[in-house]
């Protein structure tokens, strides 16, 4: 049967808006407190966890998903977060924090991994010619999704309780992945005007700053590249800042610059909508100018916004400056997929991407807890943000590094290939002579 690739999209949204769900765990911190006894940052360790295992199990199972397709492997993150939804309401009726850790953390955790990476290289085929765009697509859900979860979530707990939530969510996210997952597949020949492999060839012959640098890569071979760690550290060090000011924004709002708890929590729900578009608007301006360039253009900006974020006490300008973090912290995710596929090529994308998400599920943990850490050493936030500021400056200049060596590899392979196609040219003339 022939597919739609905007009902393609559609399912790649799906998926991803009901994983991204965990993003909405902050609306339940204080009423999974009251009901099972724990403190905040026993509560807190629920969230890190899943969000390790987020990034682990993209990781360590990404050949797997690889080797399954979309369909399946949507199934299965169907399953465990499913699983892990409806557990979670198991442990809170047990009131046990270790059920919630197992249940929430760990099996949510790996259904999150799995459902993250699903969709990824089956949009890059579909979206060829605009490959930052299509991932930016789909992740664009995962950031938006808090904006649907945190009101249905507050509205079920109101209203039902905690476990009831838990039920309902689990058993409805769960036929909604496993519904959008079960129309996912590559395209075939004629379903889209032109197959991913003719485009890279036409960009490659018109030397366009986004075609692959060279030989389509597997898991393994991208994995023994500097270039793959150089990838990791600097994804590493954009989802730490930036993560690291998430799990703070309400609270420095309501200390630097005087903001009511209402007024804090209208920041985080702009927040969640500029995380959201930040995603899908940064990857489609990648299509243009590369991702590259995208990349340095993220660090630049957040340097200097860490920098005075940590002096300023005025209401707007910190808010702006907030904002405008977020945004490149949301760009950061949607157009690593697409940098992946223009330095490795798709041929395992999908396993590529899941190693570079461990980098996620350990800045998940790092972020706040650097600032934790430092804030209770320091008394303030001042000295975290330049921390922070200088993680982004180092970023900066690998990430310079890493667009230089791209430009010198590209013209490397170009030439080879044309050696390549005149040798093969030549013994085609000389065999049709003979």
């Amino acid at each position: 049967m022939k597919k739609n690739r905007w009902l393609i999209a559609l399912a790649a949204v799906g998926v991803h808006i009901c994983i991204g769900s965990v993003y909405a765990w902050s609306v339940l911190t204080k009423p999974v407190m009251e009901t099972m006894g724990l403190t905040l940052s026993e509560t807190t360790w629920a969230f890190s966890i899943a969000i390790l295992f987020l990034g682990m199990s993209a990781g360590f199972l990404g050949s797997i998903v690889e080797r399954l397709g979309p369909s399946r492997s949507g199934l299965v993150s169907a399953a465990f977060f499913g699983t892990g939804l409806l557990g979670t309401a198991l442990a809170i009726h047990l009131h046990s924090a270790a059920l919630l850790y197992i249940f929430y953390g760990c099996i949510g955790g790996i259904g999150l991994g799995t459902g993250y990476i699903t969709p990824v290289s089956t949009l890059v085929k579909w979206f060829p010619r605009h490959r930052g765009f299509a991932t930016g697509l789909a992740i664009m859900g995962f950031g938006f999704a808090a904006l649907v979860a945190g009101p249905l979530m507050r509205f079920l707990t109101d209203n039902y309780g905690l476990v009831t939530n838990f039920l309902v969510v689990g058993i409805v996210y769960a036929l909604i992945i496993s519904i959008s997952a079960s129309y996912l597949r590559p395209p075939r020949k004629g379903e889209i005007p032109m197959m991913l492999e003719e485009v890279l060839r036409k960009e490659a012959a018109k030397g366009h700053k986004r075609t692959v640098v060279g030989p389509q890569m597997t898991r393994k071979e991208a994995m023994h590249t500097w270039k793959w760690y150089a990838l990791w550290w600097i994804f590493f060090t954009n989802i730490t800042c930036g993560i690291g000011l998430l799990a703070v924004a309400s609270p420095m709002a309501q200390e630097v610059i005087g903001m009511t708890p209402i007024e804090a929590a209208s920041l985080v729900g702009i927040i969640g909508i500029v995380n959201g578009a930040g995603r899908i608007v940064w990857s489609t301006i990648s299509d243009w100018i590369g991702r590259g360039v995208t990349y340095m253009v993220f660090f630049a900006v957040e340097v200097w916004a860490f920098y005075q974020l940590s002096m300023t006490t005025e209401g707007l300008i910190f808010q702006a400056l907030v904002l405008l973090i977020i945004s490149c912290y949301g760009g950061g995710f949607s157009c690593m997929p697409a940098f992946l596929s223009d330095i490795f090529g798709v041929r395992q994308l999908a396993s590529i991407h899941g190693s570079i998400l461990t980098a996620w599920g350990i800045a998940g943990v790092a972020g706040p807890l650097i600032l934790a850490f430092m804030k209770e050493n320091t008394g303030g936030y001042s000295a975290t943000l330049h921390l922070f500021a200088g993680m982004l400056a180092l970023a900066f200049v690998i990430s310079t590094f890493l667009r230089w060596r791209n430009e010198v590899d590209k013209r490397k392979y170009a030439s080879l290939e044309k050696k390549d196609t005149s040798v093969n040219g030549n013994i085609v003339k000389l065999s049709s002579q003979a």
